[in-house]
């Protein structure tokens, strides 16, 4: 290689950075007033739940002692051993656990299953009936609240736990969402493991699920926060107290001790951390599966 070609090689890069455009001035203010203007929000939205965090940790008068004092005097960490013997938050914590738990795995189940179906099998009527089924999600809870409440109290699922199971064991949003990535999914894949033998059971479940990771991590994290803070569902069909969820528990818990702030801002803290800490381990899965969901084949 002579000299002049590494010469001209090596002048190649110079050459890339003085031919990269230059951010006028008018677009760094914009980006400058945008990033801003994103702090300012993400203060005032995270500023309620800093001082929730705060108080859990001060005496009962320092709460809403003038001025506002942020941060507490003296650090009061028994405050959460406090309230495991003033309230029942065990029975209140597990009740919880076991209706997001088994409402997000029975509806990641029927709203998986079904968008399979319409998006992979051909039947006569299937966009129209897709159609009429998403159009459900158009009406407000309120307008079939109480011949909902009618038909499970008559099969006697009142005040039961099968009364909230069943209740959002099914939603046409989880239909809607995996249908979009089920339509990204080649036809090809589903054509070719029917010549090979598999049954449409078979395809879902060798096939479509192991590619729908993101979209099903996704549509769970949805459900369980959802079902985690749910209080007109529990409200309505629990009335024994051994069946309260964490909501229904803290407005009890409130009635009662209605002046005892410090507690009820631990219970409150208590009762975001599960949900906190779902989503801070599925972040990326939901990210990439609300992504995925709107694609396209």
């Amino acid at each position: 290689m002579s000299m002049s070609q590494v010469t001209s090689e090596s002048k190649i890069p110079e050459q890339i950075a003085w031919n990269k455009p230059k951010r006028s001035p008018a677009k760094i203010v914009g980006a400058i007033i945008g990033y801003s203007g994103m702090l300012v929000v993400s203060v005032f939205t995270l500023l309620p739940f800093f001082w929730m965090i705060t108080s859990s940790l001060k005496s009962n008068n320092e709460i809403y002692s003038i001025p506002i004092k942020w941060f507490p005097s003296t650090w009061h960490w028994e405050n959460y051993i406090h309230i495991w013997t003033q309230a029942d938050m065990s029975t209140w914590l597990l009740n919880t656990i076991f209706f997001s738990v088994v409402v997000t795995l029975l509806q990641v189940f029927t709203g998986s299953f079904a968008a399979y179906g319409f998006s992979k099998i051909r039947f006569r009527g299937r966009n129209a009936l897709f159609l009429i089924y998403i159009a459900t999600m158009a009406v407000p809870w309120q307008a079939y609240m109480i011949p909902q409440f009618k038909m499970l109290s008559s099969l006697g699922l009142s005040d039961t736990r099968w009364s909230i199971v069943l209740l959002q064991a099914f939603g046409a949003f989880g239909v809607f969402m995996m249908k979009q990535f089920y339509d990204s999914i080649p036809e090809e894949l589903s054509e070719a493991a029917r010549l090979d033998g598999l049954s449409e059971f078979g395809i879902y479940r060798r096939i479509i699920l192991p590619l729908s990771g993101s979209s099903i991590a996704a549509l769970a994290i949805i459900t369980f926060t959802n079902t985690w803070n749910d209080y007109m569902g529990p409200l309505i069909y629990l009335r024994s107290q051994n069946l309260y969820t964490i909501q229904l528990g803290l407005k009890l818990f409130i009635s009662q001790y209605s002046a005892d702030f410090a507690m009820i801002m631990t219970g409150s803290v208590l009762s975001v951390l599960p949900i906190l800490v779902v989503f801070l381990i599925g972040q990326n899965q939901f990210i990439e599966g609300i992504a995925t969901s709107g694609m396209k084949g």
